[in-house]
């Protein structure tokens, strides 16, 4: 297959029918038509520029809150590799943060800084793109409540900074383009001790492993909470706890998340969720969201 786009000056790396399997957590799912992994933030530019819109443009992370279905992603996959993996203190209880950097990074950095209010980030599992586009949040925080605007380049390569309030954030949601690809995202916390900062992060990695299927193959949460409700509940009372379907199965640990048994495709994972979903419909009339990102080709 010919290169989408003529490769000279090009410096990162362009595969065709790569493998996205192993890049999340499910491990499961078809290919990327092509997979991009630029080499830092020119190279990306010019890339998406010669791309000039006309391609599908889907940005990477760690691939925790996605299925990628089998039959892999059309267009181009682009995954930020250490370039984009920064963390910088660049003012007064503030960081610069690539878009490739994880939220374990992001909240340790700000600890040994004394920053707090981003203890949370510790608890979500995914880079600063992810959880910037899906406004991720836990334990009583989201992004929206710290960030102050991202840097991102548009699926034609042009570069734009957006603040919190033009991102419209909502629950897990926010207006950002579809193919846009978050670079960096300054974030603002609070004065705090060092200490009772990494407290608040032992505890919040002490409620997750206590809680979630953590070493297992999973996604995270499934389904959004319907406002003044929980979903895992809603999940548990109609009947799904340790539902199986091929070789994907309901949690018995925590009941909003879904799990690779080892031999699951990522049909069996999407339609235990929407069987699940029915089961919930029926039971409690309420019709769960989805919260985990599902792309690509049935």
């Amino acid at each position: 297959m010919a290169a989408p786009v003529p490769l000279e000056g090009i410096r990162g790396k362009l595969t065709c029918k790569a493998p996205l399997a192993p890049y999340t957590w499910f491990k499961t799912g078809g290919p990327a038509d092509w997979l991009f992994e630029p080499a830092d933030m020119d190279d990306l530019k010019t890339f998406l520029e010669r791309l000039g819109g006309e391609i599908p443009v889907m940005a990477l992370g760690l691939g925790s809150n996605m299925i990628v279905r089998d039959g892999g992603v059309p267009g181009v996959v682009v995954r930020l590799g250490k370039t984009f993996a920064k963390v910088e203190h660049t003012g007064e209880l503030e960081l610069t943060c690539g878009g490739g950097a994880s939220g374990i990074l992001v909240a340790s950095t700000a600890r040994d800084l004394g920053i707090a209010g981003l203890e949370f980030l510790r608890g979500i599992p995914g880079t600063v793109g992810g959880f910037v586009r899906m406004n991720g949040g836990a334990y009583g925080r989201e992004v929206a409540d710290v960030l102050l605007d991202c840097a991102v380049i548009l699926h034609d390569g042009s570069f734009i900074t957006l603040n919190s309030a033009e991102l419209e954030y909502s629950y897990r949601h926010s207006a950002l383009p579809e193919g846009a690809i978050v670079v960096s995202a300054r974030f603002k916390g609070r004065p705090g001790d060092p200490k009772e900062i990494g407290a608040e992060m032992d505890r919040i990695a002490a409620a997750r492993e206590a809680s979630q299927p953590l070493r297992t193959k999973t996604g995270g949460s499934t389904f959004k909470n319907p406002e003044g409700m929980k979903a895992w509940q809603l999940v548990d009372e109609a009947g799904c706890r340790g539902l199986t379907l091929g070789g994907a199965q309901v949690s018995e640990k925590h009941t909003n998340f879904l799990i690779n048994t080892g031999t699951a495709t990522s049909a069996d994972i999407e339609g235990l969720g929407e069987l699940v979903r029915e089961k919930v419909y029926q039971h409690s009339g309420v019709s769960l969201e989805w919260e985990i990102q599902r792309v690509g080709r049935p």
